[in-house]
């Protein structure tokens, strides 16, 4: 049964006060997702601005097009600096997300680290060598594009 990691980095040219604004808003969350992901927050009354304890529930298609319902937790924030979010219920054994910026020479950098292990044993472990570990990839390559129209391309 693996357990991977998986890391992204984005130079953002905005202040860190731009970027944590979007960034904690749990409405940006679709603005950020592929579309073809079918994302849709289903949890009501949400606030402007995320808290940690915070349950937020969403329905996404990962595969074939499959609604599959996604609970998580926001654990922890530190305002302007970082936040975690952890799957309760979803398509992961085990999901931890922390997402952190920081400011630097022209503008935000932030960094994600999602660690994760996937059900099923080894067939979760080569379900991560085939499919999840370039879906990652592909969804965090689409968000640094979604960031860029939002903020510009950090030069």
């Amino acid at each position: 049964m693996g357990f991977y990691q998986f890391k992204r980095s984005q130079k953002i040219p905005a202040t860190i006060d731009e970027v944590w604004d979007f960034i904690s808003s749990p409405a940006n969350l679709k603005e950020i997702t592929p579309d073809y992901m079918g994302f849709d927050i289903t949890s009501e009354d949400l606030p402007e601005k995320m808290y940690p304890g915070m349950i937020i529930s969403y329905i996404v298609k990962p595969l074939l097009g499959i609604p599959t319902t996604w609970v998580t937790e926001i654990t922890k924030v530190t305002d302007k600096a970082y936040f975690i979010d952890e799957q309760r219920v979803g398509p992961y054994k085990l999901w931890h997300h922390q997402h952190f910026i920081e400011p630097i020479a022209g503008g935000v950098l932030m960094c994600d680290i999602v660690s994760y292990q996937p059900p099923f044993g080894i067939l979760g472990s080569i379900m991560n060598s085939l499919v999840i570990r370039k879906k990652l990839k592909e969804i965090f390559d689409y968000r640094v594009q979604a960031l860029n129209k939002r903020f510009g391309e950090f030069k």
